[in-house]
């Protein structure tokens, strides 16, 4: 969440940077809730004065032997105990709303971030890797075809067992799939992240802590019912992304500088009911409702943040040029800033095979494949994420950052359309053939069962 003092201190620049993220945000009301629960601390703070002068007074009037003072002492004391009880009722009625309202204010753009409403005043920063294409868009299979034909990638046997949203991985698919998780870990180990399985199911209070509730509730799949009859005792999420477990795991801890910078990676499978749009979209494997992607979490001094983003997009890019894809880089504008980011960068890999009408000069279209995020301490005030600068200072909030290195469906996408042969096969990346045994083709297999026969075997 963002600074109270902000709020306080220099509303306009808040309501500034809410406007120019696109933010429907009540500030006023939110102010002055803040202004009378500060006002109520500070009447509960008389009081309380007030009653410990009583207090001292009827200790004295016992002394003298004063009973008729006494007691108007006692009654006193009596009636200010009562109105303190009152008031901080409501103080801490009105500071458990201000904290409920405060968690849904999004995060202050920083300054650098272009201004925009939408995707569509996003900044392309440079691309790489157009110079010498492989391959001609015009005369690529998309992936949800060439995986039907090669039977690597299996939607209707899912949609079976699961349901629209999900898929099976066959054979060479799914060793393509094992070989990419293991390359990036190994990549991103060189880098000098240290590795961690987090456990998949997370509580509300670690998803809050990151910022996915509570506005992205609806996003997310929820353990023990439907997300409005949940079993109490199951307080459980299906993790949307590993950056909510690993950037959890030193919640309400203090780390030493010493300790920073932190940088872990881990990879899980990652579950959203996002459904994507209709058409193209929702064929083949870009919007899924479960997928694998190796997370970058990185734990900085705040003054370290900004320069660290740029080397955590360097490390996520590292992926795609090892694996020789194109990509590009954009730079997020105010309005396109996921809810707690103060700064993102995109990473678009380029895949030939479908040709969008917000593609690239070249034909095809961009896939997102990883986000780059500062949240300088939003996460951290959230989740109490503080660090000691020097063993006798206080703590302080430290700085979050992430990236996906990278979202693994839209990897192998990009490799199925951009490494296709005119055959029909596929060329295994060389950085990926040590991780499937040497193999530098993906040939395909025999399907199986009666859907394998033409219409007249079937017969």
């Amino acid at each position: 969440m963002i600074d109270r003092s902000l709020l306080r201190e220099d509303p306009e620049a808040v309501r500034d940077a809410l406007e120019n993220r696109g933010a429907d945000v009540d500030l006023d009301e939110l102010i002055e809730i803040d202004e009378r629960w500060r006002e109520l601390k500070a009447r509960g703070d008389e009081l309380r004065h007030e009653r410990n002068q009583v207090t001292e007074r009827i200790g004295s009037l016992v002394a003298k032997g004063k009973q008729d003072e006494k007691d108007e002492a006692i009654e006193e004391s009596k009636e200010l105990k009562a109105e303190i009880e009152d008031v901080e009722e409501e103080a801490n009625e009105l500071g458990n709303e201000l904290r409920e309202r405060m968690l849904e204010i999004p995060q202050i753009p920083d300054e650098s971030v272009p201004l925009g409403l939408d995707e569509r005043h996003n900044v392309e920063d440079r691309r790489w890797g157009f110079d010498d294409l492989r391959v001609d868009a015009d005369e690529i299979t998309p992936h949800y075809e060439l995986g039907e034909e090669l039977d690597i990638i299996d939607e209707q046997r899912a949609a079976k067992t699961t349901g629209s949203g999900f898929y099976f991985l066959k054979g060479d698919g799914a060793r393509l799939e094992h070989a990419l998780i293991q390359f990036m870990m190994d990549v991103h180990r060189e880098q000098g992240y240290v590795d961690l399985f987090p456990p998949v199911p997370v509580k509300s209070e670690s998803m809050r802590g990151t910022g996915q509730l509570p506005k992205f509730a609806d996003d997310a799949y929820r353990l023990g019912g439907s997300n409005e009859e949940a079993y109490e005792d199951d307080d459980l999420w299906l993790c949307p992304t590993a950056e909510v477990p690993v950037t959890n795991m030193y919640a309400d801890e203090i780390l030493l500088k010493d300790d920073l910078p932190l940088k872990h990676q881990a990879y899980t499978p990652n579950f959203r009911r996002e459904a994507g749009e209709h058409g193209t979209e929702t064929r083949g494997i870009v919007r899924v409702h479960q997928f694998n992607k190796v997370e970058l979490v990185n734990f900085v001094e705040p003054e370290d943040s900004y320069d660290r983003l740029e080397e955590l997009l360097d490390e996520a890019e590292e992926v795609l040029r090892r694996l020789d894809l194109p990509y590009r880089i954009l730079e997020l504008c105010t309005g396109d800033l996921t809810f707690a980011s103060a700064k993102t960068y995109d990473i678009e890999v380029w895949a030939p095979g479908d040709d969008m009408e917000d593609g690239p000069e070249e034909g095809g279209r961009w896939l997102e494949v990883s986000s780059a995020s500062n949240f300088e301490d939003f996460q951290a005030r959230r989740a109490g994420l503080r660090y000691r600068p020097e063993r006798h200072e206080s703590a302080e909030y430290l700085h979050t950052l992430n990236a996906s290195g990278l979202a693994l469906p839209r990897v192998m996408v990009a490799i199925l359309e951009y490494h296709q042969n005119e055959d029909g096969t596929v060329t295994i990346p060389e950085a990926l053939q040590p991780y499937m045994d040497g193999q530098e083709v993906i040939e395909g297999h025999e399907k199986v069962g009666e859907s394998a026969l033409g219409a007249g075997e079937r017969e």
